[in-house]
């Protein structure tokens, strides 16, 4: 998801995005934990949409 897609969601759905993200940051993780994901940077990934996520929720 790029910067500019985040700036025109609206605070509700950005808090509701953050969620998502994070339930899929924990699947991520524990699919990794019991064997190594195909591309591990994906978590790198999620986590930082997490992050933008919320900075735009912040600003907002």
């Amino acid at each position: 998801m790029k910067n500019t897609e985040i700036k025109s969601l609206s605070a509700s759905e950005t808090a509701e995005r953050i969620v998502a993200e994070k339930e899929n940051l924990t699947k991520l993780r524990f699919a990794h934990s019991i064997t190594p994901i195909e591309n591990p940077n994906r978590i790198r990934e999620s986590k930082r949409l997490i992050a933008r996520l919320k900075t735009a929720l912040t600003a907002k």
